[in-house]
């Protein structure tokens, strides 16, 4: 079974950008796509209208704009990053934006990487096939909130 890419973005123009140069790079992955950053916690916490998925199954990864409706991506990383289950959760924060501000926030709130959207396909392209190779078959996940009781309980 492979394991979901959690894209969260707003723009349809960027949704389908990424995921063309996902499928182009050859990341087989399924691309969930939440429009929110109230959505994106449904889905990573398992509530509301994503309540019948298991929240021990994490992302792989999780790509975050960070200009969202309702509740905004530094928000949604802030809550993220508070939580034990999903504290170590990969996110690497994929927007736009230049401002310095919102670089060493979201690195102060525990990104993992800030990427700012190219407009050219040929560089999103490239970076679908870096996060291919590294976040997808390189890195290794961390432990699942069980592994981490049973060895808590161990010790």
């Amino acid at each position: 079974m492979t394991k979901i890419i959690l894209l969260v973005e707003d723009n349809p123009t960027d949704e389908k950008l990424t995921v063309r140069a996902f499928k182009k790079s050859g990341i087989a992955n399924e691309v969930i796509v939440v429009r929110d950053g109230a959505e994106a916690l449904d889905f990573v916490f398992a509530t509301g209208p994503h309540a019948s998925r298991t929240a021990q199954e994490l992302p792989p990864i999780v790509l975050l704009d960070l200009k969202l409706p309702r509740i905004d991506g530094l928000e949604v990383l802030r809550r993220i990053r508070a939580d034990e289950r999903t504290k170590l959760l990969p996110v690497v924060v994929l927007t736009s934006s230049k401002e310095d501000e919102d670089i060493a926030r979201s690195y102060s709130l525990g990104a993992n990487a800030y990427v700012r959207k190219p407009v050219e396909f040929a560089e999103v392209h490239r970076g679908c096939e870096n996060a291919r190779l590294f976040w997808l078959l390189l890195n290794e996940p961390p432990p699942t909130r069980t592994l981490v009781d049973r060895r808590a309980a161990v010790e």
